[in-house]
């Protein structure tokens, strides 16, 4: 390891320490969305006839759920790593990526979730 880097690195403990944190909380958030992902899938399975229209709403979440964890995963990856350079290099900026991606996410998982219930009750 350089030892610039190595010296950069240790004179900002705090806001690595932060970063690691955050870099967690994206991890637990992308997680959650899997597990609502397969959740919404398995109580439908459960409780309708497979031939049921609620089938293909909650495969379509359970699949879309799964793609935007992932995502999610990708991108807090990405970010961890640019915010650890922009804290060494004192360029740091603020994500919006991420933000966004986690916000249109739940938005979309929530709407289907919505149509799903509603799907549900309804036939």
């Amino acid at each position: 390891m350089n030892t610039n880097n190595q010296s950069n690195e240790s004179t900002y403990i705090q806001q690595h320490l932060a970063n690691e944190r955050t870099f967690l909380a994206w991890v637990r958030t992308g997680i959650t969305i899997v597990g609502l992902g397969f959740l919404s899938a398995g109580v439908v399975f459960r409780s309708t006839p497979y031939d049921h229209v609620g089938h293909l709403i909650a495969m379509f979440v359970g699949v879309s759920a799964v793609i935007f964890g992932g995502l999610i995963f990708v991108l807090a990856t990405r970010d961890f790593f640019a915010k650890r350079e922009g804290i060494n290099n004192q360029t740091f900026r603020s994500p919006s990526l991420v933000i966004w991606t986690v916000f249109c996410s739940l938005a979309l998982i929530d709407l289907f979730v919505l149509i799903l219930v509603l799907v549900l009750l309804l036939f």
